[in-house]
């Protein structure tokens, strides 16, 4: 049996992390778990930036709680957290280990050959170091459509109705 307690999706701001949101959210309410959304800022310690370091941050969690509702907040009891790193891959791993999460869920932006390789890619290096079992969704992202109950006593499943299909 599968127990899911804890659920962290890891987000970059982009669609694919959008869309693991998606796929965090229904799974932490399907198995009443709590919902964690965690942004690993870049730090800019001794860097160059056009604006105020505090100014970013504050506006990195303003993106980031936009993106709970208050549904979340009170069903799910989720929480928004921001970790400042060098290292995204380590910090969502740490992440996972400290807060024992059971599943993160992360999008990945599908690049390969070249881009791969001089890039990297965050969601391979968790893939391979994390805890816990880790749920990547491409975007865009394949729609698994669920009928509602109504369709679903419209539909019969006697073989007379499907012929060769039993």
């Amino acid at each position: 049996m599968i127990v899911l307690r804890k659920v962290l999706v890891a987000t970059d701001f982009e669609a694919a992390s959008d869309a693991a949101l998606v796929y965090g959210r229904a799974l932490a309410r399907k198995f009443g778990a709590s919902l964690h959304l965690l942004h690993v800022a870049e730090n800019q310690f001794l860097r160059p930036i056009p604006s105020d370091p505090a100014t970013v941050k504050a506006a990195q969690l303003r993106a980031l709680n936009d993106r709970l509702t208050a549904e979340d907040r009170a069903d799910l009891h989720a929480s928004a957290v921001i970790e400042v790193s060098d290292d995204t891959a380590e910090t969502i791993v740490t992440y996972a280990r400290t807060e024992q999460i059971d599943l993160i869920v992360l999008g990945t932006h599908g690049r390969s050959g070249v881009s791969q390789l001089l890039v990297g890619s965050v969601a391979e290096l968790v893939v391979r170091l994390a805890p816990c079992p880790v749920l990547t969704v491409r975007h865009p992202e394949r729609e698994f459509i669920v009928p509602d109950a109504e369709e679903r006593r419209d539909v019969h499943d006697s073989p007379q109705e499907h012929p060769g299909c039993h």
